[in-house]
């Protein structure tokens, strides 16, 4: 059988440090969001919680989306004057 292993790694080069590369290692592991991931399915989290937490996101998100477009109309206006 034919496994690919889909992990994040890294191949230390000629002359490298192994904190360096060990920083390099942290940074794809960081980008690759698997981290993230892991710690989402840490724990359990009840289908009403979920809902709440994204909800929660979305009048985030569109709270600062307000924000940034009265700043924008404010500079704009200031910008006329």
């Amino acid at each position: 059988m034919n496994v690919k292993n889909k992990g994040v790694g890294v191949t230390i080069r000629d002359h490298e440090n192994i904190s360096q590369a060990l920083r390099r290692f942290k940074r794809k592991v960081e980008d690759s969001g698997k981290l993230e991931i892991l710690r989402k399915k840490e724990f359990y989290e009840k289908p009403t919680t979920k809902r709440k937490r994204e909800a929660g996101a979305a009048k985030a998100r569109y709270r600062k989306k307000l924000e940034k477009e009265a700043a924008a109309l404010k500079a704009l206006q200031q910008h006329k004057r």
